[in-house]
């Protein structure tokens, strides 16, 4: 293939994200704050990033951009071959659910809902129904939940109920899975379990993993660190 075309089929097969001069200014009355200072980085597929930043560092406004939940005041912003930057809200959301899965460190699940339910959910956003629950079941036995799937959140630990979150993550196949501080209502024990079943989701599915963490023992782990200073990009190494 020659010309134009062939230069962005070779860019989205090698980076998975691109992030290109990023900016994000809040308005508060007549008052800007500008959260992200120009920030540009690429990640490739089946990387492991982790974002690090103190405390109004713009870390979370940059994983909001990443995760599609915002969009920048300017620059260009391309997830799994597609421009995000100039989307409306309802493709925003679109491009969310097929592209993004979501771990917290509240686990975020519907309390009145079984886990198999919950891990349906991005399926039933999408419009996929027709095999559903074949996904759902494949997906909880991939993070060793087969004999739990009828559990609701207050039946289970806070361990089975991360696991479930990251079945739900996974279950559209998302280009990349994100994971804000996934262990931080974990004790030490249980933490290691999920950081370890993440890493393994990774290299198993070759999934694009980043992790938001203030934890250096969970940094160690990523093939890459993201350091936010002031909306700046300090180190990507």
């Amino acid at each position: 293939m020659a010309g134009p075309e062939a230069g962005l089929v070779d860019r989205t097969m090698s980076n998975v994200i691109e992030a290109h001069d990023l900016t994000k200014i809040y308005k508060m009355g007549e008052v800007e704050v500008q959260a992200l200072r120009g920030v540009s980085f690429t990640i490739k597929r089946g990387e492991v990033i982790s974002i690090m930043g103190p405390s109004g560092s713009g870390k979370t406004t940059l994983m909001n951009m990443l995760g599609c939940l915002d969009r920048p005041t300017s620059g260009e912003y391309i997830l799994d071959g597609e421009a995000v930057a100039s989307l409306d809200d309802d493709q925003l959301a679109d491009i969310r659910n097929r592209k993004v899965g979501f771990v917290f460190q509240s686990f975020n699940l519907l309390s009145r809902q079984t886990a198999i339910t919950n891990v349906e959910l991005p399926l039933r956003y999408s419009g996929r129904l027709e095999d559903r629950r074949e996904r759902a079941i494949e997906a909880l036995k991939a993070v060793g939940l087969e004999d739990r799937m009828t559990h609701r959140p207050y039946e289970l630990s806070g361990g089975q109920q991360q696991r479930v979150a990251i079945a739900r993550a996974i279950v559209n196949a998302p280009a990349i899975v994100m994971a804000d501080e996934p262990t931080g209502n974990l004790d030490s024990k249980v933490g290691k379990e999920i950081m370890s079943l993440l890493l393994n989701l990774n290299k198993e599915r070759g999934t694009t993993l980043i992790i938001i963490t203030h934890d250096p023992t969970i940094s160690a782990q990523t093939q890459r660190v993201i350091r936010l200073i002031d909306g700046l990009l300090e180190r990507s190494v």
